[in-house]
């Protein structure tokens, strides 16, 4: 009967490297292997394609730096949403944390589970989106969106038999995908060095363009290259996001004030690391520039790479015909390791704001295994009717915008917090403050004035699924009273 019973406390059990693994393991999903081509077609030079990923990377660290402190400050499950409650109100750390159930967190979910699908269809093709299992008018259900509701639900029930299983999970697979990934990078750059390709790539790296159709572009300069880089940054952005789940779960972290900071910075180092080198590996082996009817990977370039899929196109160029299997492989292990983490992560926010009495009760209480199982059971169940719904990618689109401006919320409240709070201790300050956080700040709002400017359907979209928490949240306030 006692083995049974709920548990009353979260259990520490994530040290340094646990940590780091959860860091470095929700960031790196398919991003890396897709994004590149968009960025090539936007801004057309392998300078901006590399900066693109440094100026994402720099921006990230930054941010990692900032939070550092309001971790040490702040060990509570919840990171980021306990963050905005305390600096701003629970009426802002509710809309963080309705916004991340609703689409950012459990929309994440489902589109990598999407990944993790499409990918095993290269080796089932019988498991493809082709393959439709039911059909009713237009709305219709594959092969695929059954297998990635099955890893979501596989996830799932893994998380929620302990953080043991769950941590042991996230290390081998993160640790399965450094290697792999260091692999394709030493491979692509010294031993399937093409020179030829590298020359022609980095000859005239700063000579930026935009293509209008397969066979027509437009050279770039000045503020229309400013723009065009800003947009070009959505994608980078999303492949490097998720680095502050590990916030989420610092109820969780040994000794967090000391191990959450050094986490988000190695972590985010580490990726910020791996992502600039993969690009030069891809530009080491295939010509930016491309042709979308050639034949060839190699033809097709980076711009053109088949579904967009650049890693596949590497692969292909290096190893030939077994590179496409060698890469499905490695996307699956990316993406599968990358939910777990997502969903060992996420749920620990819902878990927090039910305590708070900002979501359901059930979402608030431990099972025997010491872990949030009914916040667990949610957010699967959530993010497989998105992965039926089909939506999971428009609604990634429209709250990056969102997703930016929470960032800079969050940051601006390290400022907040130090005139508000002085005397609470901070094991940890932001590198570089004031001067750091501004930079971070500045950057991030210069990019959601460049989307609500030139893609407004990225923005627009997300502010309204934000405000659709507002009445929901005094609907919450008032069952917590009437309780």
């Amino acid at each position: 009967m006692e083995t049974n019973a709920p548990s009353k406390e979260l259990k520490k059990e994530l040290n340094l490297f646990d940590s780091t693994m959860l860091v470095v393991g929700s960031m790196i999903g398919s991003g890396i292997f897709i994004v590149s081509a968009d960025i090539a077609r936007s801004l057309g030079s392998s300078g901006y394609l590399l900066l693109t990923w440094i100026v994402t990377g720099v921006m990230t660290i930054i941010a990692a730096l900032s939070y550092g402190e309001l971790a040490g400050m702040m060990p509570h499950v919840g990171g980021q949403y306990a963050y905005l409650k305390e600096a701003y109100n629970p009426f802002i750390g509710f809309l963080y944390g309705w916004a991340l159930f609703l689409v950012i967190q459990s929309g994440t979910i489902a589109a990598v589970a999407m990944a993790f699908a499409k990918f095993f269809a290269v080796f089932v093709p019988a498991l493809g989106e082709q393959s439709i299992l039911v059909s009713f008018h237009q709305f219709h259900i594959s092969a695929a969106q059954c297998i990635a509701i099955a890893s979501i639900a596989l996830l799932t029930f893994i998380n929620m038999h302990g953080l043991t299983l769950g941590k042991m999970v996230q290390n081998i697979f993160t640790s399965a995908k450094i290697i792999a990934l260091a692999g394709i990078i030493l491979l692509g750059i010294i031993f399937f060095h093409h020179s030829s390709i590298a020359s022609q790539n980095f000859s005239s790296m700063w000579n930026a363009s935009s293509e209008n159709g397969p066979a027509s572009s437009s050279p770039l300069s000045g503020f229309a290259l400013i723009a065009a880089f800003g947009v070009a940054m959505v994608g980078s952005l999303f492949s490097s996001d998720a680095w502050n789940n590990i916030t989420f779960t610092a109820g969780e972290v040994k000794n967090p004030k000391r191990t959450i900071p050094l986490s988000l910075v190695f972590g985010v180092g580490i990726v910020t690391l791996i992502y600039v080198l993969t690009n030069v590996a891809y530009l080491s082996v295939l010509p930016i520039h491309g042709d979308a009817h050639a034949a060839t990977a190699a033809g097709r370039g980076i711009q053109y790479a088949l579904n967009d899929r650049v890693g596949t196109a590497a692969a292909e160029s290096m190893f030939g015909d077994v590179g496409a299997l060698l890469m499905a492989s490695l996307i699956m292990i990316s993406t599968f390791g990358c939910n777990n983490g997502l969903i060992l992560a996420g749920a620990r926010v819902t878990f927090a704001m039910a305590k708070d009495g900002l979501f359901f009760r059930s979402a608030g209480t431990l099972n025997k295994n010491s872990v949030p199982s009914g916040a667990l059971l949610v957010q699967g169940i959530w993010a497989s009717i998105l992965c039926l719904s089909g939506t999971y990618g428009n609604l990634l689109d429209y709250v990056i915008f969102v997703v930016l401006l929470f960032y800079v919320l969050t940051i601006a409240g390290v400022f907040i917090l130090r005139k508000k709070s002085p005397g609470i201790e901070r094991p940890y300050k932001t590198f570089g403050y004031p001067v750091v956080p501004i930079l971070y700040i500045v950057l991030a709002l210069s990019i959601s004035i460049d989307l609500l400017i030139f893609k407004p359907q990225y923005t627009w979209p997300g502010l309204i699924i934000v405000l659709l928490g507002v009445p929901v949240y005094f609907v919450w306030k008032k069952m917590q009273q009437a309780a």
